[in-house]
């Protein structure tokens, strides 16, 4: 059975899409800066599809093949956050303000678990005992 002039369209449009959006779109390529830092930009990324097309059935033989049809896609691309990989710590840095109170206080958890380990281990370095003297 011959390809239906609809699946034509449908391929070209999801391969221009298939094109748009990939994995390097989401999580983009890594940007590392001179002090070693890498930096990866988060996205969100939606889109919608749309195809159709009809069979004109004519009375005249010489139409009796004609189709009319089209497609369409829509992409939206959002930058939402930055991964921030320094010193073996990863920051994420939003950039969307979260009105929500949780949100915000999830989204500074890491940072402040790393502060307080820094601080712990601060605190112990200072606390061990000085070897005794020998007499």
């Amino acid at each position: 059975m011959a390809e239906h002039p609809i699946q034509g369209l449908m391929n070209v449009t999801m391969e221009k899409i298939h094109q748009m959006v990939d994995s390097n779109t989401i999580i983009g390529k890594p940007i590392t800066t001179e002090d070693g830092t890498t930096i990866l930009p988060v996205s969100k990324v939606s889109f919608g599809f749309a195809s159709g097309g009809t069979d004109f059935d004519g009375k005249n033989a010489a139409n009796k093949d004609l189709f009319g049809g089209g497609s369409g896609a829509g992409v939206n691309i959002q930058p939402v956050a930055f991964l921030v990989v320094k010193d073996g710590c990863v920051r994420t840095i939003q950039l969307s303000d979260t009105s929500n109170t949780i949100d915000r206080a999830l989204t500074m958890l890491p940072e402040l678990v790393d502060k307080l380990a820094s601080m712990v281990k601060k605190d112990e370095k200072k606390e061990e005992p000085a070897a005794p003297a020998e007499q």
